[in-house]
This record gives structure tokens, sequence and C-alpha cells, in this order.
């Protein structure tokens, strides 16, 4: 395995290198979860590394690529865990055509041996996709010229697999939900039963976080590190990009929200197990684990960004600290 440099700590391991070797050298049944977000096809181009998987030329060579860690992923994940992918689907022309991204990354998933469990969307501003992008189909000019022609500013999704076979540890909230990740205020009637020790039948504040995380749409997302959840808990919805991008940089990072992240880490893992991510980017989903008192690996090909990863994801701790995220009694709402 070729790395060009790496750090490792009781609370994560970081590699700059390609994750298809790294992975390759991971043991069986190693991971407990894995979240991340793959290259999409080709939409973006991250580096000019002929290692990078946003560098095919077409499709095909894409998922040629991609299949092959699909497999490593399902050899290194514990039978009944967890894999979370973000993706989208891929607009292909000016007139809204697209290609169907989330559906090949499911079918590549159940061709190696996982369950899929199903999506959950997160909703994106119209109008906020049409400034980012410029698509034309998304311009108001275009309904009034000829809306035939208009497109549709296409959502995220997370999509959940499982690998087959049975769970030996099960992943318990022995008091149901104990932080909120998200942006829809909670009334006080609701917040004052965080923590509750007696029948979880009883527990509001539970039931009103897992009601918005067990719904298929995640419409609460945060897209500011300025925004506070409805019990007072400041979560970062992206981690710093610093100094990662490069004069070359052919696209934008393309970080997936903390909000996200910190919620996928909270429903399929444990305090103390391992989450992993190939695609590590600026660190968002090593950060998120380390910050809720998880294991972190992660691995990213590109130099700049593995070294702003490093700087984020070594402040987790005391960010969760700074956050109050550890005492119960300062998670108070505002």
């Amino acid at each position: 395995m070729s790395v060009k440099n790496q750090i490792i700590t009781d609370d994560y391991a970081i590699y700059n290198a390609d994750c298809v070797e790294v992975v390759s050298d991971m043991p069986d049944k190693s991971v407990d979860m894995s979240v991340y977000s793959p290259p999409f096809a080709g939409l973006f181009q991250y580096s000019g590394d002929e290692r990078d998987m946003s560098n095919c030329y077409n499709y095909d060579e894409f998922y040629d690529q991609y299949r092959f860690l699909v497999q490593q992923m399902a050899r290194v994940t514990k039978p009944g865990r967890i894999n979370c992918v973000h993706c989208m689907d891929i607009g292909e022309d000016a007139i809204g055509t697209v290609h169907d991204l989330p559906g090949n990354i499911i079918r590549l998933h159940e061709e190696a041996g996982f369950q899929f469990m199903g999506r959950r969307l997160k909703w994106n501003e119209p109008l906020a996709v049409r400034l980012r992008t410029m698509v034309r189909g998304l311009a108001h000019q275009t309904i009034c010229e000829d809306s035939a022609k208009s497109s549709i500013a296409n959502a995220d999704y997370v999509l959940f697999f499982r690998k087959r076979g049975e769970n030996r540890v099960p992943v318990t909230h022995e008091r149901g939900f104990t932080r909120y990740f998200g942006a829809e205020h909670m009334p006080d009637e609701v917040r004052q039963y965080r923590g509750f020790d007696g029948d979880q039948k009883e527990n509001k504040f539970s039931h009103f976080v897992w009601r918005r995380y067990a719904s298929s749409a995640w419409m609460d997302i945060r897209a500011s590190n300025k925004q506070k959840t409805g019990c007072g808990l400041t979560a970062r919805a992206v981690v710093d990009d610093g100094e990662a991008r490069e004069p070359d940089d052919v696209k934008h990072v393309h970080p997936l929200m903390l909000d996200i992240i910190h919620r996928c880490v909270e429903l399929y893992t444990n305090p103390g197990e391992t989450v992993f991510t190939p695609f590590m980017g600026v660190g968002s989903e090593v950060y998120s684990p380390v910050y809720l008192g998880r294991r972190g690996i992660g691995v990213e090909l590109k130099t700049s960004y593995f070294n702003q990863a490093a700087k984020n994801i070594a402040k987790a701790k005391d960010d969760y600290v700074k956050d109050g995220a550890g005492d119960l009694l300062s998670m108070v709402a505002s």
C-alpha cells in the first residue's frame, strides 16, 4: 500500500492515499459503519491524479472502478451493519435529462451482498441550486419562454445498505435520542424530556427526534453552522475547507453536511465503534464520529484535502466540549 502521509491516534486513523489500496489491506469485518459521498461519476473533478475516480472518461469506467470498492466495503463491514452513501441524480444536459446515479449505486451494492434499506431525501432550495449551477432550466425566465424546457432542482439522497448477516452487537439507545441535529424548533414541553430515564414511550424528546430521523425526507438539515438546534446544541453543518482548494481544481469541494453525518453515526453505531469513509475530503465523515465519541478511519487521495482534514479532525473533541454536547444540563434551549 502506497501512503503519502498518515496520522494515527487513539480516536482516528487518516491516510493520504488511494482508498482502493487502503481498503484492500483492511481486515475482514472490521468496520461498524461507513458513510461517504463518492465522486458523482465525473460531475465533480477533484484532482488530476489518474487514480481519482472523478477522472473517469465515461460512466462504464467509473462503475467498473467503483464496483471493486463496493466489493471491498462489503468485505470489511461487519454483518448486519450499515453503509450510508450520499449521491444525487446527475443532470446531463441543459434541458433536464438525468443519469440515474442512485439506481446504479443500489445495483452495485446489491451485487456485492448488501441489502438496500431505502433512501432519505435532503431537499435543496431551487433558487440556491440555480445560482450555484447556473442551469438554464432552473431560471424563472425559462418557464416564461418555454416551461417544457424547465428542469428540476435535484435533491440529495442518502442511500442505506445493510450487510447481509446477523448483527451480533445491537445498536442501543437506552434513553432514546439525547441530541437533535436539525433546524426545527423543539417546544419547551418536549425539551424537558431529554435524557428521560423512565418508560421510553413517554420520552417526548426522543420521539420528536425519531420522527424526524425516521422520515424519508430530511427537510430540517441546516446549511449554515450559525444555526442551533431546538435544544440549544450548536452543531457545525460543514467543516472548514480552509486551504484545501488549489488553483488547478476544476470543481468545488462538495462536503456532506454534518447534520446528515451526525444522524447516521448516532442512528447506526454505539459509542466507541469504528466509522469508515473511503472519500474523506476535508474530513467531515471522520470529524463526526470523533466528535460523537466513536473512532474514525478516513482515506483521501488529494494532499491538500488531507492536510485540511487533519486540522479539522484534530479539533473534534475540543469542539464537542465547546458545544456543550457532553453536558446534559448545558443543552437547554437558548
